[in-house]
């Protein structure tokens, strides 16, 4: 584990206690405060009380007498970041003579506890939510959810799907019919689940094919079931058919896929149905092709897959379709979250755009947009500091990460200075 994320980690300790007294507030002083929200304000002061931002205001007036200062002047302010679709769970302890793909067998103890490698490095990004869909076995992602929460270990607050949801005919858990479709989501949602993950077409890693494998009938009666239970619905499909399928059906998010026609982008707009295109993981599929052993000539294959899938974010945004940040980030791509961001703006997106994308946008995704995704009273302390302008050049966002609160209590801290006062 790196010393700066040790001393992060007891710095909000520190903090997190020296908050729980009305008397002993805590203010984050700024160069400047860049907001999802378009909110922007010069010589920020952020005064945090426990997990919870009390005030936003400027200058030193704005500090309460007696409140302890972290003085963080050389850094611009933005909330905490949320990425909308991780696979945080899924672990390759790198060693020498393996891949991800062809290693020795571990318990899901293990994995839990090598996994906290990939919070540590989602956390360094500015990321302190993420939600995550599909966890490598079975009660991983519950149990990491669940040690989070109480303070056990430190990452990111996690919003899970526990498994997939496949088509028939699979070797263990496949559905067929609206009926086995019901069986399943009521399974999943009995062991934790947050979001109920549905594979709709083919595609994944090698895979780079979009074959519907759903029904809308099948679809629609996964979302019929977890809606009245407070849960909702996000859809993989590589191709456009699938999308189809599932922006008829309803669903709350359709995830990477590419090809989608104008009318499916229309019924996305019209449904509130928010996109989450993961332009960036097939780069870091293309850029690990060698060491992964992947196919030989795939590189190819997934700077074409990457061409379409810009291309479709460039129409769903010019269509108004709600675009959400998420990387698909899974084993050793952790620490590389935010580069989704770039990928976002080369879309078409300003700095300012892709900013709401992993914060206000992904917070009303998740149903959170009274708590996360914004520098606001009343919001969890989640604050990251960059050094630079985030609304001038998102590489500010991707790069710069120097410092992050998450609920209150410091998690990372590259400054080498910043701390209570």
């Amino acid at each position: 584990m790196r010393k700066g994320f040790v001393r992060a980690v007891m710095l909000g300790v520190i903090a997190a206690s020296s908050v729980t007294g009305a008397e002993a507030a805590t203010a984050l002083r700024f160069k400047a405060m860049a907001d999802g929200t378009g909110k922007a304000v010069s010589d920020a002061v952020i005064v945090v009380d426990g997990d919870k931002i009390v005030s936003v205001g400027s200058g030193a007036g704005a500090i309460p007498a007696g409140a302890a200062v972290i003085d963080l002047r050389k850094y611009t302010a933005i909330p905490g970041l949320i990425d909308a679709h991780t696979h945080i769970s899924w672990v390759w302890d790198e060693e020498p003579g393996t891949t991800p793909y062809r290693q020795s067998t571990r318990t899901v103890g293990e994995n839990v506890f090598l996994a906290q490698k990939n919070l540590r490095r989602t956390l360094e990004t500015g990321v302190t939510t993420v939600r995550d869909l599909n966890a490598q076995q079975e009660g991983a992602d519950i149990a990491l959810r669940n040690l989070i929460n109480r303070g056990a270990m430190v990452g990111p607050r996690l919003f899970v799907a526990t498994h997939g949801i496949f088509a028939s005919p699979r070797p263990v858990g496949g559905v067929s019919g609206p009926d086995d479709m019901i069986r399943a989501v009521r399974e999943v949602i009995a062991l934790g689940a947050d979001w109920v993950k549905l594979f709709a077409s083919t595609g994944g890693t090698q895979n780079l094919t979009g074959d519907a494998t759903l029904t809308v009938e099948e679809i629609k009666a996964a979302v019929e079931i977890a809606h009245p239970l407070g849960k909702k619905v996000a859809v993989h499909s590589y191709g456009p058919e699938g999308a189809k399928r599932a922006a008829l059906a309803g669903v709350d998010t359709i995830e990477h896929a590419v090809d989608m026609d104008d009318g499916t982008l229309a019924m996305m707009k019209a449904k509130g149905i928010t996109y989450i295109p993961t332009i960036d993981h097939n780069r870091f599929y293309a850029d690990n092709a060698i060491p992964f052993e992947f196919r030989k000539g795939i590189g190819d294959e997934y700077h074409e897959f990457i061409a379409k899938n810009l291309e479709t974010a460039r129409r769903a945004l010019k269509a108004g379709v709600k675009i959400g940040m998420g990387s698909d980030a899974v084993y050793t791509m952790a620490g590389e979250n935010t580069r989704e961001l770039g990928a976002l703006v080369k879309a078409g997106m300003t700095p300012a755009q892709a900013l709401a994308a992993a914060t206000t946008t992904n917070a009303a995704m998740l149903g959170k947009e009274k708590s996360l995704g914004a520098i606001t009273p009343g919001y969890f302390a989640d604050i990251v500091a960059v050094e630079g302008d985030p609304l001038a050049d998102v590489n500010v966002t991707v790069n710069n990460v120097r410092w992050v609160m998450k609920g209150g209590a410091v998690v990372v801290d590259k400054t080498g200075t910043a701390g209570p006062k």
